[in-house]
């Protein structure tokens, strides 16, 4: 399973390549107006940087440093959305390409730390750590708030993703299995957020709710007071 594993990454990084986190923080550089060398640098790193850690934590070769492929599509990533006119790139389209492929790496990270003997609570957090460092070394680097920071559902999703995966694949369930069913709940679950913005309704109803139970204990106080004040009479 390990050498088919490492045999698909750069199959799955080629298939995949629009819907890697690259494409999304070489946009995210473009609004700055970086040169392409720049451009192609956050595209390598959000789209290699999640795997890299997972690999160098389970004790398994740097993906990328052994197949030129993977590079290869990154930067070629970059270059295609840097030629391309920005207005191809507004509104939604990058935040569900980006929902596919967190789901996709959340899946794979944890079924090829699996395949290198990994128990299954450390292999569903090597999935969340792929399909999200990245983003998260983009938005450090790019002095952008981190994805763990702000209001939505975006690890959530990849925890989901990998945990399922996780769950099946030690039941029994055939691997394509397990990986569908991981990998289009994590998706649904951020297609939630993008869409309704689950996350922020989940806040808004968590705050609301200590201002009702406030209002319930001042409503109640202040009845046990005129209720002593009716008993003094």
């Amino acid at each position: 399973l390990s050498m088919k594993l490492s045999s698909r990454e750069s199959k799955h990084s080629v298939s995949s390549a629009f819907l890697t986190p690259g494409a999304t923080s070489s946009t995210t550089t473009a609004r700055r107006q970086q040169t392409l060398v720049t451009f192609s640098f956050f595209a390598l790193v959000t789209g290699v940087g999640g795997g890299t850690v997972r690999d160098l934590l389970i004790g398994a070769p740097v993906f990328w440093v052994h197949d030129w492929r993977v590079p290869a599509v990154c930067l070629a990533t970059a270059g295609l959305i840097w030629v391309t006119p920005a207005h191809f790139w507004k509104g939604r389209a990058l935040d569900w390409f980006d929902a596919v492929g967190m789901a996709v790496y959340a899946v794979f990270g944890a079924a090829k730390s699996l395949s290198f003997g990994v128990p299954l609570l450390p292999a569903m957090m090597m999935g969340v750590i792929t399909a999200c460092v990245g983003g998260i070394i983009r938005d450090v680097l790019a002095g952008e708030p981190s994805i763990l920071l702000r209001p939505e559902l975006y690890v959530t999703a990849a925890a989901l993703a990998a945990a399922l995966f996780v769950i099946l694949a030690g039941l029994g369930v055939s691997l394509i299995a397990a990986a569908l069913i991981g990998a289009v709940s994590g998706f649904g679950l951020r297609a939630l957020a993008i869409t309704r913005g689950l996350a922020k309704t989940f806040l808004h109803n968590a705050w609301r709710t200590p201002l009702a139970i406030r209002g319930l204990k001042r409503s109640a106080q202040s009845y046990n007071e005129a209720f002593a004040k009716v008993d003094l009479i």
